[in-house]
């Protein structure tokens, strides 16, 4: 199977032989289902036993810590695919996300990716969007599979730029998710 990542915001045309899927939050269903904004409820909060949040990103959001503020518990019911985002200039600089909803630590970026927002995200695939996926790998059967999405950085350590849940698809549809790479460490 051939998987590939493209910017949702490319202008050149793909060849014809194709099958190109948006899995942003603005794709049509069932794709939509693949975004870290979809709200799927039930997700386990990382770090947080016994906690759930509604979608990934609610979850991220949530245990993003800023000068001005910490926890926020409201993100985790959003079940909006709007209204999740904490931003700099209304809380001031990122100083980390807390490790856990009752956490004392602050994980730096790269920590949080793999302890919160990796956990979270493949517990979703692995239990939200079996459907989803199994239609993608039908579709990647017969041809070349490009999913779309915002940004297409794959690299869990490349903090430079956001994470691409269309390359987290990518590896998980290609049987290359290496909890101990991906999850644990490089």
């Amino acid at each position: 199977m051939i998987v590939e990542v493209a910017s949702k915001r490319r202008r050149t045309p793909f060849p014809a032989d194709v099958a190109v899927v948006d899995v942003t939050s603005r794709g049509p269903e069932p794709w939509v289902r693949l975004s870290p904004f979809y709200p799927h409820g039930g997700i386990p909060v990382p770090l947080s036993p016994g906690e759930v949040g509604t979608s990934v990103e609610g979850i991220w959001q949530a245990l993003k810590v800023f000068a001005e503020a910490d926890v926020d518990v409201s993100k985790l019911t959003v079940a909006r695919m709007s209204g999740l985002k904490r931003t700099v200039r209304r809380f001031g600089p990122v100083l980390g996300h807390r490790d856990g909803l009752r956490g004392s630590g602050l994980l730096d970026y790269e920590t949080a990716r793999r302890r919160i927002y990796l956990p979270a995200y493949r517990w979703v695939l692995d239990n939200c969007v079996s459907d989803v996926l199994e239609e993608l790998r039908e579709l990647g059967a017969e041809r070349p599979l490009v999913l779309l999405d915002y940004t297409t950085n794959g690299d869990v350590a490349n903090l430079a730029t956001p994470l691409s849940h269309a390359a987290l698809v990518a590896r998980h549809l290609t049987g290359r998710w290496d909890d101990s790479k991906t999850v644990a460490g490089r």
